[in-house]
């Protein structure tokens, strides 16, 4: 066996396992299929007798008895085949169902590092067409596998009963049809991997039309998304014919191969001692068995391309689950914290790239301080901001809150005493009301909900809309302005009271009026607060009790607003730059 035969009987057993809790329903299945099989083969074997008695022997009582048996028959057939088809469509969906929870649960554990990796259309056509084709796998493809597989058999033992002499030709053409096969599901392997790969990429270039279409629109980009779709499309095309040219050939191969059979057994039977030993309904039966074995042949073979297909859909979705989760190996359990933070010359790479972003950054903010990150884009500000909730892992150096290395606290309690809002606002298809409170286990009273809406200016354009607050706001808000998003996600972290607040451009999609409002209330609530502020608009942070110049990754200065311009270094500079030189 090879190494890519050995993965997919290893896919394939993991798959099994989980049919394994609804095995009852496949039991159920698979006897369906079995006797749906064993009463085309029972028909099949009384041929004979209503050729030879019926016909040839005029005998009209038998034949009197053969519309009855005809119609018994096929309402048994029509119960067997309803027990298997609908058993199996239950096992396939739970099993769906499963793998789709299974995959959505794990993305949200999966580092922010994995998903920095990845593109979003990928991984949502992992979800939506990747586990639809393992459901083949676990529905159509098992029930042709074994209803088709009985069939046969019982066609060859019922013919071999018959006349073993005619039927021992399938000795021989059994393990050239088994070569065919085993090639064929090799080159279906790689092409059903190639297919899902394309549909990965068709789902992202859609995904990003969708959410760049304005932007597409305003540089009319229309031309340059139109063929870069097209050449993803095609590439899609090509596959997809590719796989359909493979499985034309493997069938006809097959069909070509079971023609010199049936060749052979006629050549037989032109023999004088076979024809003496021949009767009309045995030799017609043997004859009509063989012609009847090319549609499950046919099938058989044809089901192989989707049985390879779900193994490789079902290999790329276990790849995922395999992925290895947020480590979340603190065991303290952060509570009541002050909100002391130092970072003690912390140094940082992002996963999987050499270049390092942060050098030795140590700095400290005691409780209730207001620490202002600032510098040119690039210099590192939100990496520090994404190093504190334990977003990324450091290279080396320490974090500690209230004393306590981060490293040791466990992500959940870390997390929980921080409150963050970042300049790429995310807001839920929901009401205003619930993208406010989202993630807050404890329902939260009216008053307080209309108080901090009001403190972040929510109830200025909130009473605007149909349902106040409990207006629905569509995707990501985008029935909002850029501003009024803005506000939701602040409202959002007042809410919160965490001791701990990190402001990454909070205030930059908001007019002025609205930012000094803002600003006004966030001193007033956030007093006794630490707060880690980045912002570009050097306005906002002139009264911090800290203010720390990035550049390159590295602290080049820090100091209060009027320490760093009595110095007159890079944040002197900045601040000529915005507001010239009147100050």
């Amino acid at each position: 066996m090879s190494v890519s035969e050995a993965k997919s009987a290893n896919t394939a057993k993991r798959l099994l396992r989980y049919v394994i809790p609804y095995k009852f329903g496949f039991l159920a299945a698979a006897i369906g299929m079995l006797g749906y099989a064993l009463i085309d083969v029972y028909f099949i074997s009384k041929l004979p007798s209503f050729i030879d008695v019926g016909i040839n022997d005029k005998n009209a009582d038998y034949l009197r008895y053969a519309p009855v048996f005809i119609v018994l028959i096929f309402i048994m057939r029509g119960v067997f085949n309803f027990i298997a088809s609908y058993c199996l469509n239950w096992v396939g969906t739970h099993v769906v169902q499963t793998l789709r929870q299974q995959l959505f649960e794990h993305y949200m554990r999966l580092p922010v590092s994995f998903h920095d990796k990845h593109s979003t259309g990928e991984l949502i056509s992992k979800v939506t067409y990747n586990t639809e084709q393992i459901k083949q796998t676990t529905s159509r493809s098992l029930s042709v596998l074994l209803r088709e597989g009985v069939f046969v058999s019982g066609l060859l033992v019922m013919m071999f009963l018959m006349s073993w002499q005619l039927s021992a030709i399938f000795l021989l053409i059994a393990p050239v049809i088994a070569v065919v096969v085993s090639f064929v599901s090799k080159r279906f392997r790689l092409l059903s991997r190639n297919i899902q790969n394309a549909m990965g990429n068709v789902t992202t270039c859609s995904e990003q039309m969708l959410n760049g279409h304005k932007v597409i629109l305003s540089f009319g980009g229309q031309q340059v998304e139109k063929e870069r779709f097209h050449l993803i499309n095609n590439l899609t095309r090509q596959q997809d014919v590719k796989l359909e040219a493979t499985r034309a050939i493997s069938v006809s191969t097959i069909q070509v191969i079971a023609s010199f059979a049936l060749a052979f057994v006629v050549y037989m039977a032109s023999f004088p001692e076979m024809l003496e030993s021949l009767s009309a309904g045995t030799f017609t039966t043997i004859v009509a068995s063989m012609m009847m074995m090319l549609r499950p042949l046919k099938q058989l073979t044809t089901v192989n391309s989707e049985f390879q297909r779900g193994l490789a859909a079902a290999k790329s979705v276990f790849a995922i689950l395999d992925e290895p989760v947020e480590q979340d190996t603190g065991t303290v359990q952060l509570t009541d914290t002050k909100g002391d933070i130092s970072f003690k010359q912390v140094n940082f790479s992002y996963p999987g790239h050499d270049k390092q972003v942060l050098y030795d950054i140590s700095f400290t903010a005691k409780a209730g301080q207001t620490i202002a990150l600032v510098g040119r884009s690039g210099s590192g500000k939100t990496t520090i901001s994404s190093l504190l909730p334990r977003f990324y892992e450091l290279s080396s150096g320490d974090i500690t809150i209230d004393g306590q290395n981060i490293r040791q606290c466990s992500l959940s309690s870390l997390r929980n005493q921080m409150a963050i809002v970042s300049q790429h606002v995310t807001l839920f298809n929901d009401t205003i009301a619930n993208n406010i409170s989202y993630g807050l286990t404890a329902p939260v009273s009216a008053e307080r909900l209309l108080d901090v809406a009001e403190k972040a200016h929510v109830l200025e354009f909130a009473n605007q809309l149909p349902d106040g607050l409990n207006t629905v706001i569509g995707e990501n808000g985008v029935s909002l302005s850029g501003g009024q998003r803005q506000r939701i996600a602040i409202a959002r972290a007042l809410l919160r009271q965490a001791p701990i607040l990190v402001l990454d451009e909070a205030t930059s999609a908001l007019d002025t009026e609205s930012e000094r409002k803002i600003q006004a209330a966030l001193d007033e609530l956030l007093k006794g607060r630490t707060n880690i502020v980045i912002a570009h608009r050097l306005s906002t942070i002139e009264k911090a009790d800290k203010i720390i110049v990035m550049e390159q990754g590295r602290i080049i200065e820090q100091g209060t607003h009027t320490e760093l311009l009595a110095a007159n270094g890079t944040y002197a500079q900045l601040y000529k730059l915005q507001f010239g030189t009147e100050q």
